[in-house]
């Protein structure tokens, strides 16, 4: 078995490469221009909710209070009415990049160790550039991709955004399998 410490350099690497790769995909690529659609009226939306100074978070619209209450009639005529929504409320004031583009390299980072894990559990020192792929993509494209498709099973998210999202971890998976294979141990 391979340790850990032994692929320090894969792993660092391979989390640069894809926070390059997905920084490349959305800000200079029209892939994800289309994710989020435009409400209807936003100006008014904003101007009705705003008063409410909902607090950040995420919410269900109609949320019952109890499960008991989802089988009411009362209950089911908010959900025939609707709007029915899920909806995440950010702060208010400017979005922070610098935040969340430091959570999202700790979070490139953290696929990278776990695939390195998986795969130095599994394989010695000197393995063959193709098996180390296989060991390392497969986990790597578990912790980029397939957590996201529940959105599209159990909130509504649109399948088309969670198809791209699904083939942009793709892309960093075998971005990232790739380094790891250059770069293991010989």
């Amino acid at each position: 078995m391979s340790g850990l410490f032994m692929l320090w350099l894969p792993i660092l690497l391979s989390a640069v490469i894809v926070f390059v790769a997905s920084s490349v995909i959305h800000m200079a690529s029209p892939w994800h221009k289309n994710d989020y659609s435009r409400v209807p009226n936003e100006d008014q939306l904003r101007n009705a909710l705003r008063p409410m100074a909902i607090p950040p978070g995420d919410y269900m619209v109609p949320r019952p209070t109890e499960r008991g209450e989802m089988r009411s009639p009362e209950f089911a005529e908010k959900v025939k009415q609707g709007p029915n929504m899920i909806l995440t409320v950010m702060p208010t004031g400017p979005i922070s990049m610098k935040k969340n583009l430091i959570q999202w390299f700790l979070f490139t980072v953290t696929v990278s160790v776990l695939a390195a894990y998986v795969a130095a559990s599994a394989l010695p020192v000197g393995a063959p550039y193709l098996t180390v792929f296989r060991f390392v993509a497969v986990p790597a494209f578990i912790g980029y991709s397939v957590a996201l498709w529940q959105n599209s099973i159990w909130y509504s998210r649109s399948w088309s955004t969670t198809t791209k999202a699904t083939l942009d971890g793709l892309i960093y998976a075998l971005l990232s399998a790739g380094t790891f294979g250059w770069l293991w141990p010989r």
